[in-house]
């Protein structure tokens, strides 16, 4: 926890009291076959899971059998140490760097699904959910924080976790959109400023950038576009630098897609929905880019099981979605989950698009 008190959290220890306690006391909470649900990628609550991971470290007979749930995160993953195996499982809905090697050693699982489909898990039950560590902005006079960079699946985890550890973050940028939650709705605070996990653009290479000269000349001015990470979609976006009134309706938002609105590549104008909207569910990037979407009334973050629900895609004229694969062959089968007998990174969002 921050060692100079902040006097806005003072405030809210003040009115909720029995929202604060230490780490290992809210984590005593935790029994045996609990589910732990993880905000997703830059969102990662880093501070609680290393937390939580020094618990069990301590006291290696707390409980067991717990399982680990999130779409994909980019920070710190302890809970994957062999050493901790009976405490810990880990379940992914997409592979990421951090949990590659175990997924694939079978330490860890992966659960192949469209991103769209995982809240209606969450709501409907088929996967419950015991626990919910999350990150969050500090509340507002009114009583709500923001999930800021992470609203996808969290809003639903939130909604249906039996109990709700928010790590209180000065860093988290307030967004605007459907990751309001209020503080009724959090079981523990856990107030911890630190600088959110970043992703850096990766540079492309010659063929990328090849790639993104083809891709801009079959993207239309007046589009709306849903981008993809990595170097090939990072690409494709500066390629795409002289194009108008392009809009943006897509899960992910990254530098890339920023810098196209800061140039007024994309403003929106021509979006058949939300017009005047940049709609994303999360967001992935550098401080500059966190900065630029804290209070920013015209990048709309919605659930996911909105960004990526097929019909609502389908209200899009002239959409265009922009994704990656890992590996083709002669007839045109591509696979972007896996490289050979190996898990890679998983369905994700593409299928949705």
């Amino acid at each position: 926890m921050n060692a100079v008190p902040d006097p806005d959290v003072q405030r809210l220890r003040e009115r909720y009291p029995d929202k604060f306690a230490p780490e290992d006391q809210v984590f005593k909470h935790i029994r045996r076959g609990d589910r732990i649900f993880l905000s997703t990628a830059c969102a990662e609550p880093q501070y609680l899971v290393q937390a939580l991971t020094d618990y069990v470290r301590s006291n290696p007979k707390a409980f067991c059998d717990a399982e680990i749930v999130h779409v994909w995160t980019l920070g710190v993953a302890p809970y994957t140490d062999e050493r901790l195996k009976y405490n810990f499982r880990h379940n992914s809905f997409f592979v990421g760097a951090n949990t590659r090697q175990p997924v694939n050693a079978g330490l860890a699982d992966y659960t192949p699904i469209f991103l769209s489909q995982v809240p209606d898990l969450f709501n409907r039950k088929h996967i419950t959910l015991d626990v919910a560590l999350i990150q969050a902005s500090l509340p507002d006079d009114h009583g709500f924080l923001s999930l800021g960079v992470s609203v996808d699946i969290v809003v639903a985890a939130v909604k249906n976790a039996k109990l709700v550890v928010a790590q209180l973050n000065r860093h988290m940028p307030r967004v605007h959109g459907d990751g309001f939650i209020h503080v009724d709705e959090v079981d523990f605070f856990v107030h911890h400023d630190e600088p959110l996990l970043q992703y850096d653009p990766q540079v492309p290479d010659e063929i990328a950038e090849r790639i993104g000269r083809h891709v801009a000349r079959i993207v239309q001015d007046g589009d709306t576009i849903q981008v993809g990470y990595g170097s090939t979609p990072n690409a494709i976006m500066a390629a795409l630098s002289r194009k108008r009134h392009l809009g943006v309706h897509t899960e992910l938002l990254t530098d890339g897609l920023v810098d196209l609105v800061r140039k007024g590549v994309v403003d929106n104008s021509r979006k058949s929905a939300n017009r005047g909207k940049t709609v994303t569910s999360f967001c992935m990037g550098t401080p500059s880019t966190y900065s630029f979407i804290d209070g920013n009334p015209t990048i709309e973050f919605r659930t996911i099981d909105y960004t990526n629900n097929p019909l609502v895609i389908a209200q899009h004229e002239n959409m265009t979605a922009i994704n990656s694969v890992l590996e083709i062959d002669l007839t045109g089968q591509a696979t972007a989950e896996s490289i050979g007998s190996s898990f890679y990174s998983g369905i994700g969002g593409q299928a949705d698009f």
